[in-house]
């Protein structure tokens, strides 16, 4: 396993180098100039046309406007936006906030890009159930360019439709899984990780045996709910700690910008081990990129499933994925973590007495060169603060020490996690067991206390807890659970897209029954340990689609833009009339379309 890891973290460092992400800036800042801040049309236009003003039975497409934009959101709004947006707090600081709200903006503009390029050349063959993406961008429009392109165009649509099946399974499958086996055991450790894997693909399967249609009736009602729901703790969260949040921006800002514009390093305190500028901008992109999927070719697939004659109107729809994703949600779940002091917690509990750092030992007791564990083994008492949100320790709490040992360059400090868990000796009392820390000198002991390892999902169930003791417990897990369960679905819908691609329709049933199993073997115990192994398999996904999609925008981005700045001339020439806004009932339901 760890040889795959370090494969990972050096494949990593190429899909995710800093040109990429200069890059994919650029081409956000291109389309927002492009579309002359189209931004601006998906907060007003788009709003009217997910409110059923342009809906017509007639059109063809299988599902409205608003079931389209439910079904895409409840692929982007998922544990990105609780787990992710928390590790990009906890690593890179405030300023990877910063860079969330930037990928959000030009996002914006990026995916109504996308969308309309994949609504231009979606395949409507049945208009009951059409297929488009990007895949079928390269398809259709290279042979357009020229018949004798349209081989190499489905090959290129090949090579993105296998894109999307490594983000499937990484981000889209497995991420959520975990992260729900995670938080779920972290609250209620009776409930076995594999459990909850077995339910989520169980209630999955029983969605996406049903098709697009199911799946938009499904998310139509599912995603206002779930959202409702976890927007509405955040708010209470943020009333209680309101004096903090004029502190809490200027940190965002000062962080999130160069030093030679008058940014500076976020200041390490507690379990923040600090973060430079570099740091700071590249997990803010990644975990942005990861929960809104701009630029990434997923949401397109979608998208074509909208019921429009109209390619441009869908279009402006997806414009309002990234600000509901990562300039609504995203922001409340940071500000939630940095408002309670969550991202910057102190030690847990406290070692009395000495604590030096020895060697690990094999099972015969001999020393082993190289690896370094603390010399003590015991659980001290909590301290008085965390004792009001827990007073004992559980079984498998992860854990970690400050360990002084060689420069981290992302950190730009001395300072290093020496991880542990709290695990059950033989007499039946409680203990630390360490996960050795290698290094060829011996660290040195920074701080003797004992910081809880929270990843993802269950930091910001703590930062809740910290709000307010027990509300953690019951409004993030039940935010994570219909999080993922959504996202889970939806992307089992783009996975479908790209086999049926490929493949052909015979494949869709065995492709459901592996996506299903996929589910479960991810809450497997002991599969994925830490948060930056979680973080090497999701940086996959992403990093791989933003490699095959871009190009393809770039490529195809002139039809685009031509197509939407006529449709711009004529919504403002009062060509298109609209109709009344039906029911809001009978628009989330579909039944406006029926």
């Amino acid at each position: 396993m760890r040889a795959f890891m370090d494969f990972l973290d050096t494949l990593n460092g190429i899909l995710w180098h800093d040109i990429v992400l200069y890059v994919l800036l650029a081409v956000g800042v291109l389309f927002t100039i492009w579309t002359k801040f189209g931004q601006y049309r998906a907060l007003t236009h788009g709003v009217s046309v997910i409110r059923g003003k342009y809906d017509d039975k007639a059109h063809p497409g299988a599902i409205n406007h608003f079931q389209a934009l439910s079904t895409a959101l409840s692929g982007t709004v998922g544990l990105g936006n609780i787990a992710g947006v928390s590790v990009a707090v906890a690593l890179g600081g405030p300023g990877a906030i910063f860079w969330m709200w930037v990928v959000g903006l030009v996002g914006m503009a990026l995916k109504m890009t996308e969308v309309t390029q994949a609504m231009l050349y979606r395949n409507t063959d049945d208009p009951e159930n059409p297929h488009g993406g990007a895949m079928w961008v390269c398809k259709k429009g290279f042979a357009k360019i020229h018949p004798a392109l349209g081989p190499f165009g489905a090959a290129v649509g090949v090579i993105f439709c296998i894109t999307v099946l490594i983000s499937t399974i990484t981000g889209g499958n497995m991420f959520q899984a975990w992260n729900v086996a995670e938080i779920t055991t972290t609250y209620f450790p009776s409930v076995p990780g594999l459990a909850t894997g077995v339910i989520i693909a169980v209630l999955v399967g029983l969605t996406i045996i049903g098709g697009i249609k199911r799946i938009g009736a499904v998310t139509g009602r599912l995603v206002p709910f779930m959202c409702g729901i976890y927007l509405l703790g955040a708010v209470v969260v943020l009333a209680m700690n309101l004096g903090a949040l004029p502190e809490m921006l200027r940190l965002i800002v000062i962080s999130g910008i160069p030093k030679f514009m008058g940014g500076q390093d976020a200041v390490p305190t507690g379990a923040f081990l600090g973060g430079t500028f570099g740091y700071a901008f590249l997990w803010g992109m990644k975990r942005a990129l990861f929960s809104n999927e701009a630029g990434q070719g997923s949401a397109p697939m979608a998208h074509s499933a909208a019921k429009t004659d109209e390619p441009v109107r869908e279009g402006v729809v997806a414009g309002l994925e990234p600000f509901i994703d990562t300039l609504v949600v995203c922001t409340l779940t940071a500000m939630v973590v940095m408002s309670t002091g969550a991202w910057k917690r102190e030690a847990a509990a406290k070692y009395e007495g000495p604590v030096a750092i020895v060697p690990a030992t094999a099972a015969d007791g001999s020393a082993v060169a190289g690896k370094w564990v603390p010399s003590r083994n015991d659980l001290p008492a909590k301290s008085d603060a965390e004792a009001k949100i827990s007073n004992v320790w559980r079984e498998n709490d992860p854990l970690f020490m400050l360990v002084r040992g060689e420069l981290d360059t992302n950190t730009g400090r001395e300072i290093h996690q020496l991880a542990g868990k709290v695990v059950k000796g033989g007499d039946g009392s409680l203990r630390v067991a360490w996960t050795p820390y290698e290094s060829p000198a011996p660290p040195t002991v920074a701080e003797p206390g004992l910081y809880l390892n929270l990843r993802g999902a269950s930091l910001t169930g703590y930062a809740f807890d910290r709000a307010m003791p027990g509300m953690g417990m019951w409004i993030v897990t039940l935010a994570a659970w219909l999080f993922a369960v959504s996202t889970v679905i939806s992307w089992a819908y783009y996975g479908e897209q790209a086999v049926v691609f490929m493949l052909g329709k015979w494949s869709v049933l065995p492709y459901k029954l592996v996506y299903c199993l996929a589910v479960v073997v991810a809450t497997i115990p002991g599969l994925l340990k830490t948060d930056q192994e979680l973080d090497a398999l999701t940086a996959l996904g992403t990093g791989v689609m933003l490699w095959a999609n871009i190009p393809i925008m770039l490529l195809f981005g002139p039809q685009a833009m031509r197509a939407y700045h006529e449709y711009m001339g004529k919504l403002k020439s009062g060509k298109f009339k609209g109709h009344a806004a039906p029911p809001i009932v009978d628009v989330a339901e579909g039944k406006d379309v029926r």
